[in-house]
């Protein structure tokens, strides 16, 4: 009797760790809030409507960035982003002059770290650099005759 009770038990416990599980980060304004915003408009007008910019250009001027990812985690598969949002306001000075607006399709994946060290040169292979010594070395040189 007690066999029948832990199967679906452990049944459940496995199925329950393949749900997926979705995250949601950053913030993005409503699309009504930023068709609201037009060029000539100030910089205080936009935080005052739309908030604090996730992030802002290089100089922490000339652009804001409003950025909104989804990502979905399922078991122990590697977590993928299927959803961004990101809402890029510049501005010439204090006043805005342009408004766009990118999603996911917009986007292109860059590899920071590859772990690979790129170096100048020709690139040898193992048998290349064993095979290359052959003849190099006489019993002379090892026994310090001159």
């Amino acid at each position: 009797m007690k066999k029948i009770l832990v199967w679906p038990l452990l049944v459940g416990v496995l199925v329950s760790g393949c749900v997926p599980k979705v995250d949601v980060h950053g913030y993005v304004p409503v699309a009504a809030e930023v068709a609201s915003i037009s060029a000539g408009d100030s910089k205080d007008s936009v935080r005052s409507l739309l908030g604090e910019p996730t992030t802002k250009g290089i100089d922490g001027t000339n652009t804001w960035y409003y950025i909104s990812s989804k990502v979905r985690r399922v078991a122990f598969f590697a977590p993928r982003e299927f959803e961004r949002q990101i809402v890029a306001i510049s501005f010439a000075g204090n006043r805005v002059s342009m408004v766009e607006r990118f999603g996911l399709e917009d986007g292109r994946v860059i590899d920071l770290n590859r772990n690979v060290t790129v170096t100048d040169g020709r690139r040898l292979s193992f048998f290349e650099q064993f095979l290359g010594n052959v003849g190099n070395f006489s019993a002379e040189s090892f026994l310090g005759g001159g």
